[in-house]
């Protein structure tokens, strides 16, 4: 088998950056996939290149069907497969509920839930005709114990769980695995506004006594792609340290 066609999407910075760093070790092809920084997207990419993997750059939001199917067409243009479809892609309006507008619950949803949806939708088809493909969602460990002030954000995450239960179901007669990895407390740019004082008694409520990195989150994902991973489908894989067990 050559080696594995990724598109990982929110690929510009954070755990999507370290993502398609380690799918593009070695070899690896990725669609380094962003919205608005194209800078970083591009640095991801020369990244990849230099450690031994190709790399495409490409404009997409996926919370729009079209430019989701441009993102699989791209990938097959490029490369002539898609292996791998790593659903990264999520943002944040975090506020009360009574307080939450309609257009911060339909941003985060539509990003965060609508956007996989589409991609998965796009990718399946060649994934189906080729008879392989892995599908990795990236929820979260609220998603399993609800946030305040995340209403949005955790119902999203929570429905991108369940969406990756059923496309488990779907897709596995033609050998096509559909997981989730559940960050918790990860060091990002979007944790990094929580402050160190809020960052310090989350770290207390984890038993590994210690915030996790990207590449934590990487290494998961790399393995649910990997040979090692053929049996699991539809499951749920919390990275956090042991903050929800």
């Amino acid at each position: 088998m050559p080696e594995l066609v990724s598109i990982v999407t929110g690929a510009s910075r954070g755990i999507g950056r370290a993502i398609a760093l380690e799918l593009g070790r070695n070899g690896g092809s990725v669609v380094v996939n962003y919205v608005g920084r194209e800078d970083d997207a591009r640095a991801t990419a020369h990244a990849i290149e230099s450690a031994g993997g190709r790399a495409i750059v490409e404009q997409a939001d996926v919370s729009v069907a079209s430019d989701a199917e441009r993102l699989v067409e791209s990938a097959l243009a490029a490369f002539g497969r898609v292996d791998v479809v790593v659903n990264n892609a999520g943002i944040t309006r975090d506020t009360l509920l009574l307080r939450m507008k309609d257009e911060d619950w339909d941003a985060v949803v539509d990003t965060n839930l609508k956007g996989a949806f589409h991609l998965i939708r796009a990718a399946a088809r060649p994934m189906m005709k080729q008879r392989f493909g892995r599908i990795v969602n990236v929820a979260s460990v609220v998603a399993l114990t609800g946030n305040p002030g995340q209403a949005n954000y955790v119902s999203a995450k929570a429905g991108l769980i369940g969406l990756t239960k059923s496309a488990a179901r779907e897709f596995a007669s033609r050998n096509i695995t559909v997981n989730a990895v559940a960050p918790g407390l990860i060091q990002t740019e979007m944790t990094a506004r929580l402050g160190t004082e809020l960052t310090d008694k989350m770290v207390e409520q984890i038993p590994l006594g210690r915030p996790g990195t990207a590449e934590d989150v990487a290494g998961v994902v790399a393995f649910l792609a990997s040979p090692a991973a053929a049996y699991i489908t539809g499951q749920v894989l919390n990275v956090d340290g042991g903050m929800v067990m």
